[in-house]
C-alpha cells in the first residue's frame, strides 16, 4: 500500500471541453464488426506518473497541464472523433457523431508530492479516483469516448489520467494515439502517424452456423462458490525478471534431447507466466474439478492480416481471442509444463488466417443476437500491455516512471488479468512484470498465497 500518512486533497478545475482547434468534418462513423463486440465498450482507465524533470532544457514555468491541453486541441484535428459522441444504437451498433463537442478535460493540483504516495504504486482505489476525470457524461447523442485528467504536485511531478473507449482503440492504437498527444506538446506540427478510421475494412458477415458455441459460453464451465459478487479487490502483483527465467529454465529438460529442451526453452514469458495465473486463479476461485475452464488471451492481428491488410494509422481494434481450454482436474492437478503448451497452441491457433476470419465472424453474430455472456469465474481474459510503448511516452519531461490502471468495473467480475511494464521506481524489477488482477475478497486473500508461492518453484511437475 502507499503511504498515505500524509493527507492530501486534489483541487479540481471544472471540467473544460477542450475542442479541435480547426474546423472538423461533421459526420456519423461506423465501426468494425471487432469494435461493435459489447465486451470492449467500456473506458480504459490508465494513469501515467511523472517525475519533476531536471532537464535544464525545460522552462522551470513550463505548466504540463496547459501543454498538454494545447496539444490535445491540435492532435484532436487529426483524431476528431475522439471529439463527438459514442452511442450504441438500436440495432447493436455502435456510432461515433462527429460534432466537435469536445474531449471533457480537467486540471488538478494535490496538495502532496508523489514521493509521499510513492509515486501511485500500490495506492488504493479510492485515491487512484482521484487523479482521473468522473464525468456522467451520457445524453441522447451518447458519451464522451475520451477523458483526460492533468494532475499537478506539490513536488513539480505530475500525472495524466486517460479514460479511453475500447470500443474506439486497442491497446497499440491508445499508444499511438498518446505518441501523436506526446510529439504535439514537445513541438511538432502534426503527428508522424496520421490516423485512419477505415473501418469498414473489418467489417465481415455474421457466421452462418446456426448455432454457434463459443468456448466461453459451454454449459460444461466450472463455478465459483463466490461469484457473482460485488465485494471485489482489484490488486497488482510484481514478478520480476529473474523470476521469469528461473521458471523458463525450470521447463527445459536436461540431458541428451536436445531438440526437446529448445522447444521448451522457447516459451515466452507471456506463455509461462499466464499458464501460472491461470491455475492460481482457479484454485483461488474455488471452482469445480469437473467444470471446464478457458483462458483467453487477447491477441493482436495487425500484423498478420495480409486480406485485408490494415493501413499504417489505423487505430481501431485489431484484435481476436486466443483462447485455451482444459477441465478444471487437468488444470489443476495435471502438469505445469502442459498447461504452458496448451497456451502456446492456442496463441498459434488464433494466427490463422481462417481462425481469424470466423472469430470477427462471430463478433458481428454476437452484436446483432444482442447476447450478453455473464463470467462466473471460468474464464480467464488476459491482456499483455508490457509491449505497447505506454512506459515511453514523453510530454517533454522525461518518461513515466509509473503506469496505472484503473478497474474496468466495480460491480461485474470479468475476470480480467492485465500483465504491465515493472515501474521504474524499482531497478530489482527491471525485465519483470505487474499482474493486475480483479477477485471476489474471499477469492483475492487465496490468490495472494498463490502469488507468494511463485517464488517457491515448487509447480513444475
Amino acid at each position: 500500500m502507499a503511504n498515505n500518512d500524509q493527507a492530501f486533497v486534489v483541487d479540481k478545475k471544472d471540467i473544460f471541453l477542450v475542442k479541435p482547434s480547426k474546423p472538423t468534418p461533421s459526420c456519423v462513423l461506423s465501426f468494425s464488426s471487432i469494435d461493435n463486440y459489447y465486451i470492449f465498450e467500456f473506458l480504459v482507465y490508465t494513469i501515467h506518473v511523472y517525475k519533476a524533470s531536471h532537464n535544464q532544457e525545460n522552462n522551470l514555468h513550463d505548466d504540463p497541464a496547459c501543454l498538454i491541453k494545447d496539444a490535445l486541441s491540435r492532435v484532436l484535428v487529426y483524431y476528431y472523433p475522439m471529439a463527438g459522441k459514442l452511442k450504441r444504437n438500436i440495432d447493436g451498433k455502435l456510432r461515433i457523431t462527429c460534432n466537435a463537442d469536445g474531449v471533457p478535460f480537467v486540471e488538478a493540483i494535490a496538495s502532496c508530492s508523489l514521493s509521499s504516495l510513492n509515486y501511485l504504486d500500490g495506492v488504493d482505489l479510492q485515491t487512484a479516483r482521484e487523479f482521473v476525470v468522473n464525468y456522467p457524461n451520457q445524453s441522447e447523442l451518447g458519451y464522451h469516448p475520451l477523458v483526460v485528467q492533468v494532475t499537478k504536485f506539490s513536488c513539480g511531478g505530475f500525472a495524466v489520467g486517460m479514460g479511453l473507449s475500447h470500443a474506439m482503440c486497442d491497446g497499440v492504437s491508445a499508444s499511438q494515439f498518446l505518441r501523436a498527444l506526446a510529439g504535439l506538446v514537445k513541438g511538432k506540427n502534426e503527428p508522424v502517424i496520421k490516423p485512419v478510421w477505415e473501418r469498414e475494412l473489418l467489417v465481415v458477415e455474421p457466421n452462418c452456423e446456426e448455432s454457434i458455441q463459443l468456448s466461453f459460453q459451454k454449459t460444461t464451465l466450472a463455478n465459483s462458490p463466490y461469484l457473482p459478487t460485488i465485494d471485489l479487490l482489484h490488486e497488482f502483483f510484481n514478478i520480476s525478471g529473474e523470476t521469469i527465467e528461473k521458471m523458463r529454465s525450470s521447463l527445459i529438460i536436461k540431458g541428451d534431447d536436445i531438440d526437446i529442451g529448445v522447444m521448451r526453452n522457447n516459451f515466452t514469458s507471456l506463455e509461462i507466466i499466464s499458464a501460472y495465473i491461470w491455475r492460481s486463479m482457479f484454485r483461488a476461485l474455488d471452482l469445480n474439478s469437473d467444470g471446464d475452464t478457458v483462458l483467453i488471451i487477447i491477441n493482436g492481428i495487425r500484423h498478420i492480416l495480409k486480406n485485408p491488410t490494415l493501413p499504417q494509422g489505423y487505430y481501431g481494434n485489431s484484435i481476436v481471442f486466443a483462447n485455451s481450454e482444459m477441465s478444471g482436474k487437468q488444470l489443476n492437478e495435471g502438469p505445469f509444463l502442459e498447461i504452458v503448451e496448451t497456451i502456446k497452441e492456442g496463441k498459434k491457433s488464433a494466427s490463422n488466417p481462417d481462425y481469424i476470419c470466423k472469430a470477427i465472424s462471430i463478433f458481428e453474430s454476437i452484436t446483432r443476437a444482442k447476447s450478453v455472456y455473464r463470467n462466473n469465474g471460468a474464464c480467464v481474459y488476459l491482456t499483455d500491455w508490457r509491449h505497447l510503448g505506454f512506459m515511453e511516452v514523453d510530454f517533454g519531461f522525461g518518461e513515466p516512471v509509473n503506469l496505472m490502471v484503473l478497474p474496468l468495473s466495480e460491480s461485474f467480475y470479468q475476470g480480467t488479468c492485465l500483465f504491465l511494464p515493472s515501474s521504474k521506481l524499482d531497478a530489482k524489477m527491471k525485465g519483470g512484470m505487474r499482474v493486475y488482477l480483479t477477485l471476489p475478497r474471499v477469492a483475492m486473500t487465496k490468490m495472494r498465497a498463490e502469488m507468494d508461492a511463485i517464488e517457491q518453484m515448487d509447480y513444475i511437475k
